[in-house]
């Protein structure tokens, strides 16, 4: 067949990291995380809990195109806080709600 395997859309390959962040040069306090492997379901997510942060002023992400497996989640903070430290306390906040789940 010509459909690709089904682990390739979620198996992380060797020597590949999950997660890669990269500030941004323009924008104070904002950054471009990327997260290979995943899709709208966790990109969603995490943008929504990004949003409940009164520190941050913007957050979104995008998946570059359907066949591609990877988000990328842009986060823009004010001066209280950075794109890490954002990103750092949405995660733990989600991992709670799940635990409590």
């Amino acid at each position: 067949m010509n459909q690709p395997s089904r682990a390739e859309k979620f198996v992380l390959p060797d020597g590949v990291r999950k997660l890669t962040f990269t500030r941004d040069t323009k924008v104070a306090n904002a950054g471009t995380y990327v997260v290979q492997k995943e899709d709208h379901t966790l990109g969603n997510i995490v943008r929504m809990q990004l949003h409940r942060d009164p520190n941050v002023v913007f957050a979104g992400y995008q998946v570059p195109h359907p066949s591609d497996n990877r988000i990328v989640i842009k986060v823009h903070t004010n001066k209280n806080s950075s794109p890490m430290q954002a990103m750092t306390e949405s995660v733990n906040c989600l991992s709670e709600e799940v635990s409590r789940l």
